[in-house]
């Protein structure tokens, strides 16, 4: 492929990014979509850069994102601590506007570019080869490339080694794109996860805040806020509320699933207690108000805690 000179890209442009022009409001999109502006350096951009100012032997080189008004280093070597500057200055301006490389071997001696302050003044600027950075969508979003203070001309395999480097930080960046946005869809998707569990949550409350037993031939409903314990007894099961008690033919199983997770605990294999209802714990005992009397110390029933259940009992309480 020919290489384009600075005249080419200046006045036969294949990309019209003027500031008010359509294509480079698309360009513009182009860029943020990427999200790269302003983030900290990365290795393989340093890298890119590191080996572009090796094969081209320039003291100078850089991967250059043009932003709207000013042209901004994701990485580069020879420039200190700038880290940007005013679009309308930069040379990777008219790099990116190229449709191959734009190689200028004496930058003094350019009529266009012989009066721009690079040149004319520190660091006096005489060399610059640049090859468009273009996305797979078409959009030439900024440039690499080497930069010398004295005049250069490149080989034509330092050119294809340029070009290759070029295409590579394209496809990091699209590599570091894919990567955000699967981060960004992670996030969604953990989101969603959340607010369906706590919707189902929710409903699983609503839906377990009360239970009916059947109770001499009658279906009788029983809050089970006002449940304190159950105890198994053989085939049946006796719901201890706060004034009554309640014995149904059923299993702790089942009746274990029927009442709201987060409000009660197995602690035994024939007891389940209210959480809100322990009053203490001692050893291997959880004493449970059971609501029967005003008095205090009558009020508290004693349940076993069983050995396989402590565990998991504790860590639903709030320890401090």
């Amino acid at each position: 492929m020919p290489t384009k000179t600075r005249q080419s890209a200046i006045h036969h442009p294949v990309r019209d990014t003027s500031p008010q022009s359509d294509d480079e409001f698309a360009r513009l999109e182009a860029v943020r979509s990427y999200h790269i502006l302003d983030t900290p350096p990365e290795d393989v951009f340093d890298d890119l850069v590191e080996l572009a100012a090796f094969i081209c032997g320039t003291p100078i080189s850089m991967v250059s994102i043009i932003d709207a008004d000013r042209q901004w280093y994701k990485a580069s070597v020879g420039t200190g601590d700038v880290r940007s500057m005013p679009r309308h200055v930069s040379f990777c301006h008219y790099g990116m506007m190229s449709e191959d490389i734009m190689e200028i071997e004496d930058l003094s001696k350019d009529a266009f570019f012989r009066h721009n302050p690079f040149v004319a003044n520190d660091p006096q600027i005489r060399f610059y080869a640049g090859v468009p950075l273009v996305t797979p969508e078409g959009f030439a979003i900024g440039t690499i490339c080497a930069i010398d203070t004295v005049p250069h001309r490149l080989t034509e395999g330092q050119r294809k080694a340029l070009r290759i480097l070029a295409r590579e930080v394209v496809a990091h960046l699209e590599l570091r794109r894919a990567r955000l946005l699967l981060e960004q869809e992670k996030v969604k998707l953990e989101g969603l996860l959340r607010m369906a569990n706590e919707t189902a949550e929710s409903l699983y409350s609503v839906s377990h805040n009360e239970i009916f037993v059947k109770q001499d031939h009658k279906l009788v409903r029983v809050n089970t806020a006002d449940i304190r314990y159950v105890e198994a007894l053989g085939d049946y099961v006796n719901i201890y509320a706060s004034q009554e008690r309640y014995t149904v033919y059923t299993t702790m199983k089942d009746l274990e699933s029927k009442l709201p997770r987060r409000d009660f605990a197995r602690v035994h294999r024939k007891y389940i207690v209210r959480l809100d209802r322990i009053a203490a714990i001692e050893t291997d005992i959880a004493m449970v108000d059971n609501g029967r009397t005003r008095e205090p110390a009558s009020n508290l029933t004693a349940i076993p805690i069983g050995n396989s259940y402590k565990a998991t009992l504790l860590s639903r309480l709030n320890l401090v």
